[in-house]
């Protein structure tokens, strides 16, 4: 092998050694501060039972269109209804693209 081979080789292990060392410590930061017990991503999370009742008080009636079955006239119209209330309600942004668009209010994040 020649000289500049073995600097790759030695460059490559090197870099490998460097990446799972802080990997390693950032999973440590990670489990060791708590934040792995907030990751909602995890599989297996489950709510707590005060989160699922305020999710179920708070949550609206969407509306679902008929996956299956006949498509009459009545069910077209309730769903262009429903259509209808939902673009207004987007209409009725004024600046949608501003940055203000990501304000609490704008969002429902209030405390």
């Amino acid at each position: 092998m020649t000289r500049g081979g073995r600097n790759l080789v030695i460059l490559g292990i090197a870099a490998s050694l460097v990446a799972v060392a802080t990997t390693g410590v950032s999973l440590a930061i990670y489990h060791n501060s708590g934040d792995i017990y907030l990751d909602r991503s995890r599989p297996g999370f489950l709510p707590d039972d005060e989160e699922i009742e305020q999710e179920v008080d708070t949550e609206e009636e969407e509306y679902e269109f008929e996956k299956s079955g006949p498509v009459t006239k009545e069910i077209l119209d309730e769903y262009i209804e429903k259509l209808e209330s939902e673009i207004k309600a987007i209409d009725a942004y004024k600046n949608p693209f501003d940055a203000s668009a990501l304000s609490d209010e704008k969002l429902g994040i209030e405390e």
